[in-house]
Protein backbone atom coordinates (compact mmCIF):
# COMPACT_ATOMS: atom_id res chain seq x y z
CA UNK A 1 0.00 0.00 0.00
CA UNK A 2 2.07 3.37 -0.77
CA UNK A 3 2.47 5.73 1.93
CA UNK A 4 1.10 9.12 2.20
CA UNK A 5 2.56 11.81 0.59
CA UNK A 6 4.71 13.97 2.53
CA UNK A 7 2.08 16.81 2.60
CA UNK A 8 -0.73 15.03 3.31
CA UNK A 9 1.28 13.39 6.59
CA UNK A 10 2.19 16.46 7.33
CA UNK A 11 -1.29 17.55 7.67
CA UNK A 12 -2.87 14.62 9.25
CA UNK A 13 0.00 15.03 11.88
CA UNK A 14 -0.92 19.26 12.65
CA UNK A 15 -4.12 17.74 13.06
CA UNK A 16 -3.31 15.56 15.31
CA UNK A 17 -1.62 18.15 17.38
CA UNK A 18 -4.28 20.25 17.36
CA UNK A 19 -7.15 18.17 18.16
CA UNK A 20 -5.24 16.27 20.95
CA UNK A 21 -4.34 20.13 22.54
CA UNK A 22 -8.16 20.94 22.44
CA UNK A 23 -8.35 17.50 24.01
CA UNK A 24 -6.49 18.63 26.59
CA UNK A 25 -8.02 21.88 27.07
CA UNK A 26 -11.64 20.68 26.90
CA UNK A 27 -11.09 18.04 29.68
CA UNK A 28 -9.37 20.19 31.76
CA UNK A 29 -12.69 22.65 31.96
CA UNK A 30 -15.10 20.14 32.69
CA UNK A 31 -13.85 19.94 36.72
CA UNK A 32 -13.26 24.04 36.60
CA UNK A 33 -16.93 24.15 35.17
CA UNK A 34 -18.49 21.65 37.39
CA UNK A 35 -17.16 23.14 41.05
CA UNK A 36 -18.17 26.93 38.89
CA UNK A 37 -21.89 25.96 38.92
CA UNK A 38 -21.25 24.03 42.80
CA UNK A 39 -22.79 27.02 44.21
CA UNK A 40 -26.24 27.07 42.64
CA UNK A 41 -26.36 23.48 41.33
CA UNK A 42 -26.62 20.07 42.62
CA UNK A 43 -24.36 17.04 41.44
CA UNK A 44 -27.89 15.13 40.00
CA UNK A 45 -29.09 18.67 38.05
CA UNK A 46 -25.26 19.83 36.98
CA UNK A 47 -24.83 15.77 35.43
CA UNK A 48 -28.74 15.32 34.63
CA UNK A 49 -28.59 18.18 32.43
CA UNK A 50 -24.87 17.99 31.18
CA UNK A 51 -25.36 14.48 29.81
CA UNK A 52 -28.75 15.04 28.40
CA UNK A 53 -27.50 17.94 26.18
CA UNK A 54 -24.44 15.60 25.03
CA UNK A 55 -27.29 12.53 24.51
CA UNK A 56 -29.03 14.83 21.99
CA UNK A 57 -25.66 16.23 20.50
CA UNK A 58 -24.65 12.65 19.96
CA UNK A 59 -28.14 11.33 18.79
CA UNK A 60 -27.28 11.58 15.53
CA UNK A 61 -24.90 9.01 14.85
CA UNK A 62 -27.14 6.08 16.00
CA UNK A 63 -30.36 7.75 13.96
CA UNK A 64 -27.85 7.49 10.38
CA UNK A 65 -26.79 4.04 11.51
CA UNK A 66 -30.67 2.79 11.99
CA UNK A 67 -31.71 4.28 8.95
CA UNK A 68 -28.46 3.01 6.71
CA UNK A 69 -28.52 -0.17 8.84
CA UNK A 70 -24.64 -0.41 9.82
CA UNK A 71 -25.51 -0.51 13.70
CA UNK A 72 -23.71 -3.34 14.80
CA UNK A 73 -25.81 -6.24 16.34
CA UNK A 74 -26.79 -5.83 19.96
CA UNK A 75 -25.20 -2.83 20.25
CA UNK A 76 -28.20 -2.08 22.57
CA UNK A 77 -27.69 -4.91 25.27
CA UNK A 78 -24.06 -4.48 24.55
CA UNK A 79 -23.98 -0.97 25.52
CA UNK A 80 -26.08 -0.97 28.74
CA UNK A 81 -23.11 -2.70 31.61
CA UNK A 82 -20.52 0.08 30.34
CA UNK A 83 -23.50 2.76 30.79
CA UNK A 84 -23.79 1.55 34.23
CA UNK A 85 -20.37 1.71 34.86
CA UNK A 86 -20.29 5.33 33.26
CA UNK A 87 -23.00 6.84 34.48
CA UNK A 88 -21.93 6.00 38.26
CA UNK A 89 -18.60 6.96 37.93
CA UNK A 90 -20.09 10.17 36.57
CA UNK A 91 -21.67 10.81 39.74
CA UNK A 92 -18.65 10.07 41.92
CA UNK A 93 -16.22 12.13 39.72
CA UNK A 94 -18.25 15.14 39.92
CA UNK A 95 -19.35 15.37 43.35
CA UNK A 96 -15.81 15.03 44.63
CA UNK A 97 -15.67 18.58 43.13
CA UNK A 98 -18.13 19.83 45.66
CA UNK A 99 -16.01 18.54 48.95
CA UNK A 100 -12.61 19.17 47.05
CA UNK A 101 -10.78 21.32 44.66
CA UNK A 102 -10.56 20.27 41.08
CA UNK A 103 -6.72 19.73 40.67
CA UNK A 104 -6.89 17.72 43.75
CA UNK A 105 -9.88 15.85 42.54
CA UNK A 106 -8.25 15.50 39.14
CA UNK A 107 -5.04 13.98 40.23
CA UNK A 108 -7.11 11.66 42.40
CA UNK A 109 -8.83 10.22 39.32
CA UNK A 110 -5.44 9.37 38.29
CA UNK A 111 -5.87 6.06 40.40
CA UNK A 112 -7.85 4.83 37.47
CA UNK A 113 -4.77 4.19 35.28
CA UNK A 114 -3.57 1.34 38.52
CA UNK A 115 -7.34 -0.07 38.31
CA UNK A 116 -7.41 -0.48 34.75
CA UNK A 117 -4.21 -2.46 34.60
CA UNK A 118 -4.99 -4.72 37.61
CA UNK A 119 -8.87 -5.80 35.58
CA UNK A 120 -6.78 -6.20 33.09
CA UNK A 121 -4.79 -8.66 33.82
CA UNK A 122 -7.67 -10.45 35.34
CA UNK A 123 -9.97 -10.31 32.41
CA UNK A 124 -7.55 -10.05 29.24
CA UNK A 125 -4.72 -12.61 28.82
CA UNK A 126 -3.48 -10.88 25.86
CA UNK A 127 -2.65 -7.65 28.68
CA UNK A 128 -0.64 -9.88 31.76
CA UNK A 129 2.53 -9.11 29.77
CA UNK A 130 2.08 -5.66 31.38
CA UNK A 131 2.16 -6.15 34.80
CA UNK A 132 4.59 -9.01 34.90
CA UNK A 133 7.26 -6.03 33.62
CA UNK A 134 9.13 -4.76 36.53
CA UNK A 135 9.51 -1.39 35.00
CA UNK A 136 5.14 -1.13 35.58
CA UNK A 137 5.20 -1.76 39.00
CA UNK A 138 7.55 1.21 39.42
CA UNK A 139 5.24 3.28 37.50
CA UNK A 140 2.28 1.93 39.83
CA UNK A 141 4.24 2.97 43.36
CA UNK A 142 5.31 6.32 41.88
CA UNK A 143 1.39 7.24 41.29
CA UNK A 144 0.69 6.08 44.48
CA UNK A 145 3.22 7.88 45.95
CA UNK A 146 1.99 10.75 43.90
CA UNK A 147 -1.53 10.51 44.50
CA UNK A 148 -0.97 10.03 48.63
CA UNK A 149 1.09 13.35 48.49
CA UNK A 150 -1.23 15.35 46.42
CA UNK A 151 -4.64 14.20 47.88
CA UNK A 152 -3.81 14.39 51.87
CA UNK A 153 -1.07 17.50 51.93
CA UNK A 154 -3.62 19.39 50.42
CA UNK A 155 -4.29 23.02 51.93
CA UNK A 156 -7.64 23.55 51.97
CA UNK A 157 -11.14 21.63 50.42
CA UNK A 158 -13.70 22.58 47.85
CA UNK A 159 -16.72 24.74 47.53
CA UNK A 160 -18.23 24.85 51.25
CA UNK A 161 -21.40 26.68 49.95
CA UNK A 162 -22.04 24.17 47.21
CA UNK A 163 -25.92 23.13 47.70
CA UNK A 164 -26.53 20.52 49.51
CA UNK A 165 -23.25 19.42 50.95
CA UNK A 166 -20.63 20.27 53.58
CA UNK A 167 -17.19 20.40 52.44
CA UNK A 168 -15.23 17.22 53.55
CA UNK A 169 -11.73 16.69 52.29
CA UNK A 170 -11.95 12.98 53.22
CA UNK A 171 -15.15 12.31 51.52
CA UNK A 172 -14.32 14.53 48.73
CA UNK A 173 -10.88 11.80 48.27
CA UNK A 174 -12.66 9.19 48.13
CA UNK A 175 -15.16 9.75 45.42
CA UNK A 176 -12.15 11.06 43.47
CA UNK A 177 -10.28 7.54 43.55
CA UNK A 178 -13.95 5.97 43.68
CA UNK A 179 -14.58 7.42 40.57
CA UNK A 180 -10.95 6.35 39.39
CA UNK A 181 -12.28 2.42 40.25
CA UNK A 182 -15.87 3.15 38.42
CA UNK A 183 -14.57 4.87 35.24
CA UNK A 184 -11.56 1.74 34.73
CA UNK A 185 -14.40 -0.71 35.16
CA UNK A 186 -16.64 1.52 32.30
CA UNK A 187 -13.06 1.21 30.05
CA UNK A 188 -12.64 -2.77 31.09
CA UNK A 189 -16.55 -3.33 29.92
CA UNK A 190 -16.59 -1.41 26.70
CA UNK A 191 -12.86 -3.11 25.69
CA UNK A 192 -15.12 -6.39 26.76
CA UNK A 193 -18.28 -6.15 25.45
CA UNK A 194 -17.40 -3.29 22.38
CA UNK A 195 -14.35 -3.94 21.36
CA UNK A 196 -15.16 -4.30 17.59
CA UNK A 197 -17.36 -1.38 17.50
CA UNK A 198 -16.80 1.85 16.09
CA UNK A 199 -15.49 4.08 19.08
CA UNK A 200 -18.03 7.12 17.70
CA UNK A 201 -20.86 4.79 17.69
CA UNK A 202 -19.98 3.03 20.86
CA UNK A 203 -19.96 6.30 22.39
CA UNK A 204 -23.12 7.67 20.83
CA UNK A 205 -24.94 4.42 22.43
CA UNK A 206 -23.22 5.22 25.84
CA UNK A 207 -24.21 8.44 25.97
CA UNK A 208 -27.75 7.78 25.75
CA UNK A 209 -28.16 4.96 28.12
CA UNK A 210 -25.92 7.07 30.88
CA UNK A 211 -27.85 10.35 30.44
CA UNK A 212 -31.24 8.11 31.18
CA UNK A 213 -29.64 7.15 34.18
CA UNK A 214 -28.38 10.49 35.07
CA UNK A 215 -31.78 12.50 34.29
CA UNK A 216 -33.75 9.52 36.70
CA UNK A 217 -31.31 10.14 39.11
CA UNK A 218 -31.92 14.19 38.51
CA UNK A 219 -35.99 13.90 39.07
CA UNK A 220 -35.34 11.85 41.94
CA UNK A 221 -33.04 13.49 43.93
CA UNK A 222 -32.46 16.78 42.40
CA UNK A 223 -32.76 20.01 45.01
CA UNK A 224 -32.70 23.72 45.07
CA UNK A 225 -30.37 25.75 47.56
CA UNK A 226 -32.90 25.28 50.30
CA UNK A 227 -32.67 21.88 50.19
CA UNK A 228 -36.10 21.39 48.66
CA UNK A 229 -36.37 18.58 45.77
CA UNK A 230 -37.31 20.38 42.66
CA UNK A 231 -36.51 17.78 40.26
CA UNK A 232 -33.80 19.40 38.31
CA UNK A 233 -35.40 22.47 37.86
CA UNK A 234 -32.50 24.41 38.99
CA UNK A 235 -30.77 25.47 35.66
CA UNK A 236 -33.92 27.22 34.55
CA UNK A 237 -33.40 29.84 37.46
CA UNK A 238 -30.18 30.83 35.69
CA UNK A 239 -29.21 34.19 33.77
CA UNK A 240 -29.18 33.37 29.78
CA UNK A 241 -25.46 34.02 30.09
CA UNK A 242 -24.54 31.39 33.09
CA UNK A 243 -27.16 28.93 30.90
CA UNK A 244 -25.12 29.51 28.08
CA UNK A 245 -21.77 28.97 29.97
CA UNK A 246 -23.80 25.87 31.47
CA UNK A 247 -24.65 24.61 27.80
CA UNK A 248 -21.54 25.05 26.51
CA UNK A 249 -19.85 22.66 29.32
CA UNK A 250 -21.55 19.73 28.23
CA UNK A 251 -20.77 20.64 24.37
CA UNK A 252 -16.93 20.83 25.24
CA UNK A 253 -16.47 18.56 27.82
CA UNK A 254 -18.49 15.70 26.29
CA UNK A 255 -19.41 16.21 23.19
CA UNK A 256 -16.61 17.89 21.08
CA UNK A 257 -13.98 16.54 23.54
CA UNK A 258 -14.50 12.71 22.41
CA UNK A 259 -14.61 14.04 19.09
CA UNK A 260 -10.91 15.75 19.57
CA UNK A 261 -10.04 12.46 20.87
CA UNK A 262 -10.73 10.30 18.73
CA UNK A 263 -9.39 12.22 16.12
CA UNK A 264 -5.94 12.74 17.57
CA UNK A 265 -6.00 8.92 18.18
CA UNK A 266 -6.55 8.45 14.49
CA UNK A 267 -3.67 11.28 13.87
CA UNK A 268 -1.34 10.37 16.67
CA UNK A 269 -1.63 7.20 17.93
CA UNK A 270 -3.28 5.92 21.17
CA UNK A 271 0.02 6.03 23.58
CA UNK A 272 0.67 9.94 22.82
CA UNK A 273 -2.72 11.17 22.47
CA UNK A 274 -2.83 9.18 26.07
CA UNK A 275 0.19 10.38 27.13
CA UNK A 276 -0.55 14.28 26.74
CA UNK A 277 -3.86 13.66 27.94
CA UNK A 278 -2.20 12.74 31.71
CA UNK A 279 -1.74 16.66 31.46
CA UNK A 280 -4.97 17.57 32.55
CA UNK A 281 -4.45 17.66 36.37
CA UNK A 282 -1.59 20.48 35.74
CA UNK A 283 -3.82 21.98 33.11
CA UNK A 284 -6.90 22.21 36.04
CA UNK A 285 -3.96 23.20 38.97
CA UNK A 286 -3.17 26.41 36.84
CA UNK A 287 -6.27 27.50 35.55
CA UNK A 288 -7.74 27.42 39.35
CA UNK A 289 -5.28 29.38 40.72
CA UNK A 290 -6.45 31.90 37.68
CA UNK A 291 -9.95 31.33 37.92
CA UNK A 292 -10.64 30.67 41.85
CA UNK A 293 -7.52 31.96 43.31
CA UNK A 294 -6.95 28.49 44.71
CA UNK A 295 -3.31 27.09 44.58
CA UNK A 296 -2.20 23.66 45.39
CA UNK A 297 0.64 23.45 48.11
CA UNK A 298 3.99 23.04 46.74
CA UNK A 299 3.97 19.20 48.32
CA UNK A 300 1.06 18.50 45.86
CA UNK A 301 2.56 19.41 42.72
CA UNK A 302 5.50 17.53 43.67
CA UNK A 303 3.57 14.14 44.24
CA UNK A 304 1.47 15.27 41.10
CA UNK A 305 4.49 15.09 38.88
CA UNK A 306 5.02 11.93 40.26
CA UNK A 307 1.47 10.65 39.82
CA UNK A 308 1.61 11.54 35.70
CA UNK A 309 5.41 9.98 35.75
CA UNK A 310 4.21 6.74 37.11
CA UNK A 311 0.97 6.74 34.69
CA UNK A 312 3.17 7.67 31.66
CA UNK A 313 5.75 5.18 32.45
CA UNK A 314 2.62 2.44 32.51
CA UNK A 315 1.70 4.10 28.97
CA UNK A 316 5.18 3.99 27.81
CA UNK A 317 5.68 0.29 28.80
CA UNK A 318 2.26 -1.02 27.76
CA UNK A 319 3.14 0.90 23.99
CA UNK A 320 6.87 -0.56 24.27
CA UNK A 321 5.34 -4.46 24.90
CA UNK A 322 2.72 -3.62 21.97
CA UNK A 323 5.27 -2.23 19.37
CA UNK A 324 7.56 -5.29 19.82
CA UNK A 325 4.61 -7.97 19.22
CA UNK A 326 4.74 -8.99 22.96
CA UNK A 327 0.76 -9.51 23.77
CA UNK A 328 0.04 -6.55 25.34
CA UNK A 329 -2.59 -4.44 23.45
CA UNK A 330 -2.50 -0.48 23.20
CA UNK A 331 -4.84 1.14 25.66
CA UNK A 332 -8.08 1.17 24.54
CA UNK A 333 -10.04 3.96 22.64
CA UNK A 334 -12.92 3.37 23.71
CA UNK A 335 -12.50 3.78 27.17
CA UNK A 336 -9.38 5.50 28.26
CA UNK A 337 -9.32 8.51 30.37
CA UNK A 338 -12.81 9.27 29.37
CA UNK A 339 -13.85 10.25 32.78
CA UNK A 340 -13.08 13.82 31.81
CA UNK A 341 -16.73 14.93 31.19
Amino acid sequence: MPSLPSHDHTTSHRLGVITVVLTLLAWSSTPLFIQHFAHSLDVWSSNGWRYAFAAIIWAPVLIIGRVRRTLPKGLAWRALTPSIFNAAGQTAFALSFYHIDAATGSFGLRSQIIFVAIGAYFLFPSERALLRDARSWLGIVLVLVGLAATLFLSRAGGPAQAVGVHASHGLGIALAVGGGILFAGYSLEVRRRLNDVSPLVSFAAISQYTALFLVLGMLAFGQNAAGEHNFGAGPLDMSAGQFSLFVLSSVIGIALGHVWYYTAIARLGVAVSSGVVQLQPFVVAVAQMAVFGRALAPAQWAGGGMAITGACLLLWVQWGLSSRGKPADPPDPHGVLQEQE
